[in-house]
């Protein structure tokens, strides 16, 4: 099945009520997506998600600091996962193999854009974006956000209201790049100003440009509160 015929298949099943038997054939479709992702994934160790934008080149700054951050996490024995795709995914599984580090992705089937990077040990194709969102969390110990667009301010996002409606139990979540998340850190404030979020929301996530810092507050608040070996 092509990957246009994927993407038919979600917006269609988006479009409204269907039939009850498509509806049907839809949630097998999808449970079967999450059995295939659990398969894969189920021995790949405690994991760190790295998230960030699928359109920076090699020869890009922001793909040079994903590759030496990644590098850094796995040498503390984490599991480097990614959306699996090129930019900043492709730079954060790069960093971990070439320490002797764990590199898996979720690849999101789309119709351009996003194939399997090749720093990949271990990946599994997902056709559907929420199932890929949920497996990227279900085995994550951490989040860094990297520099990205609408997928990645949409997946810290998520996380983030996970935590602060208590879903799921709190871990390192880490904003990286001041300057690049600027105008996002101020609408935060614009939030708290407003009241729609409260000032200790900001403490669900720490903003650095260091690779150090960020390594130093994911095992801080990982190993020992996870008892993570």
């Amino acid at each position: 099945m092509s990957k246009q015929t994927f993407n038919k298949e979600e917006i269609n099943f988006l479009e409204g009520p269907q039939s009850r038997v498509k509806d049907f054939i839809f949630t097998a479709k999808v449970m079967f997506e999450f059995i295939k992702g659990f398969r894969v994934l189920h021995f790949v160790g405690p994991c760190i998600t790295i998230f960030g934008s699928a359109r920076f080149k090699e020869d890009h700054p922001h793909y040079e600091s994903t590759r030496i951050l990644a590098g850094l996490i796995a040498k503390k024995g984490f599991t480097i996962m990614t959306g699996g795709g090129p930019g900043i995914m492709e730079a954060a599984n790069r960093g971990a193999v070439e320490v002797g580090g764990k590199s898996v992705g979720c690849n999101i089937v789309l119709p351009f854009e996003q194939d399997p990077n090749p720093y990949l040990q271990k990946f599994t194709n997902i056709r559907y974006f929420f199932v890929r969102k949920v497996l990227l969390l279900k085995y994550s110990y951490g989040l860094v956000a990297m520099p990205g667009g609408f997928g990645t301010v949409d997946e810290l996002f998520e996380v983030l209201t996970l935590i602060q409606t208590t879903m799921i139990k709190r871990y390192p979540v880490v904003i990286f790049g001041r300057e690049y998340h600027k105008k996002l850190l101020e609408y935060m404030d614009d939030m708290i100003e407003s009241g729609t979020i409260s000032p200790e929301d900001k403490t669900l996530f720490i903003v650095t440009d260091s690779a150090e810092e960020a390594v130093e507050f994911i095992t801080k608040n990982t190993i020992v509160p996870f008892g993570l070996k």
